[in-house]
């Protein structure tokens, strides 16, 4: 069995949504000091919905594959529904990945959560601030 997926070979080879982007509307960077992989993952939201999404990954195969699947799974879609992506949701759209990179679609969930707390904060809107990782204490993934 090989150990990359062909989705992850293609989102590998042929990321989607990669780019920065002017005047986002929530932008999130996260970083896991281990392995040295930053995502940065920006949000352009209309009425709830997220229009447009772009990535900026400086990391591994794995850790772009799972930011441009990222931004797949949540482009056109609620707020609320891009909150309820999961790492274990990128995996799997990614038809699985090695144990040891799992920590790439962590890393994929926490930048999307991080640019939508960005959009919050930035236009005052109210939050339940369980539903976003609190790593500004630990320091071990958010970039700040």
């Amino acid at each position: 069995m090989a150990l990359y997926s062909e989705k992850v070979m293609d989102h590998f080879r042929n990321p989607r949504n990669v780019g920065s982007m002017e005047n986002a509307d929530g932008i999130g960077e996260v970083g896991n000091p281990v392995c040295g992989d930053i995502m940065k993952i920006y949000l352009k939201i209309e009425n709830d919905i997220i229009t447009d999404v772009k990535f900026e990954t400086f990391g591994c195969g794995s850790a772009i594959a799972s930011s441009s699947m990222a931004t797949e799974m949540i482009k056109g879609k609620k707020i609320s529904e891009a909150l309820s992506v999961t790492n274990k949701a990128v995996t799997q759209a990614l038809d699985g990945l090695p144990a040891h990179k799992i920590h790439c679609s962590v890393l994929a969930e926490e930048a999307i959560k991080s640019a939508i707390k960005d959009y919050y904060d930035k236009n005052g809107i109210e939050y339940d601030k369980s539903q976003f990782p609190d790593c500004e204490s630990c320091g071990a993934c958010h970039l700040h």
